[in-house]
């Protein structure tokens, strides 16, 4: 994907009415401070496009960023850490679980899981829960960069193992200092939406 221009669209709030769209969709899930805004940011060659933030739960709201007019990077947001009440909490969920069922044009789930630490209860409970809306994540392990090369597939394979992945289901490792996986991101991105050669390049 040539990406020629970028904009964030649409932002919908609890009480928001989801859009219904005439472009695919693309979704980021992850908790708090796993490197979201980053990934996109990159995935999208811009610096602080989708916000960044050492205040972990600073997306509150879905963000859809519009990709030279064919598509939607989707940011959900965080859960985990974020010092905000319960009752915020389980509206976030209620929106992520409306937005997962409502849309129509969602192609894929990313999974964001931080290579360093072993999935935490959160973290399964996401994809559990991601697979029980009726789709497979795939998983992004961010921050690969704070590794040495020698640690990465012990790792990837502590990743799989702490969530119980599908057999066959992707980990992708990702770095946003470096951008490592990026291009990996994007070729599969590319494959679930369609794209043919011709149209990424336009």
């Amino acid at each position: 994907m040539i990406i020629k221009n970028v904009s964030l669209d649409i932002v919908c709030g609890v009480t928001s009415t989801l859009p219904e769209n005439e472009w695919p969709e693309i979704a980021f899930a992850g908790k708090s401070n796993v490197g979201k805004s980053s990934l996109i940011n990159a995935l999208m060659n811009r610096k602080s496009l989708a916000r960044t933030s050492s205040q972990p739960g600073k997306t509150q709201t879905i963000n859809f960023y519009n990709i030279n007019d064919c598509m939607y990077l989707v940011d959900l947001p965080g859960y985990g850490y974020a010092k905000v009440a319960q009752s915020e909490k389980e509206k976030w969920g209620k929106l992520i679980e409306r937005y997962l069922h409502s849309s129509k044009m969602l192609r894929a789930v990313f999974l964001l899981i931080d290579i360093r630490h072993e999935p935490s209860k959160n973290d399964k409970m996401m994809y559990d829960w991601i697979v029980a809306q009726g789709y497979e994540p795939i998983i992004i392990a961010t921050k690969l960069d704070k590794l040495k090369r020698s640690q990465v597939q012990k790792h990837v394979k502590m990743v799989r193992q702490g969530l119980s992945l599908l057999p066959g289901s992707q980990v992708i490792p990702f770095s946003a200092v470096t951008k490592q996986g990026r291009e990996e991101i994007w070729d599969l991105m590319d494959r679930l939406i369609g794209f043919t050669e011709d149209e990424k390049s336009q």
